[in-house]
């Protein structure tokens, strides 16, 4: 099983969108039984909270439910998962602080929008404080990351 971790800052707005996006992808791909889809917050804000009800209307819009519950990236992760991607440049940071304090780190830490070809490199931005259509933006980004990201974790582990 290949083992993928979304990371954002509180684990309720882009990180569970990306692990609601990426498991529609992976299972509208038949690979349910090949891929483990997950998401994790760099702070304890929003521990055991669902989804905020603004990722949640954008998700189920395009067929996707959400249904992760708030949990804070631990040292552990980097050991248990094969890819970690961090929302933005933030969280990629604290998540390398992070691995630094555990013990062996398998997991490759990547950026989101690395995978994006119309922002390669860019954070995705967190839309709490902003409109709905900052959480439509926000999803137009996961869905061409996450097929991309696909993509490359397919060919990497030969699945098929």
């Amino acid at each position: 099983m290949v083992k993928v971790l979304f990371v954002c800052l509180g684990n309720i707005c882009r990180s569970p969108l990306a692990e609601g996006v990426f498991k529609h992808i992976v299972t509208q791909r038949g690979l349910q039984e090949k891929i483990i889809v997950k998401s994790a917050g760099t702070s304890g804000w929003h521990l055991g909270e669902p989804p905020d009800p603004r990722s949640v209307t954008v998700a189920r819009n395009h067929g996707i439910v959400l249904d992760s519950l708030g949990r804070k990236a631990i040292s552990e992760d980097f050991e248990t998962y094969d890819y970690i991607i961090a929302m933005d440049k933030s969280n990629f940071n604290h998540l390398q602080n992070l691995r630094a304090t555990g013990g062996t780190a398998k997991a490759k830490l990547l950026l989101m929008r690395d995978f994006d070809e119309v922002g390669k490199g860019l954070d995705v931005p967190d839309p709490y404080y902003g409109g709905d259509d900052g959480f439509d933006k926000v999803y137009q980004m996961l869905d061409r990351s996450c097929r991309k990201l696909l993509d490359e974790i397919v060919k990497q582990h030969d699945l098929k």
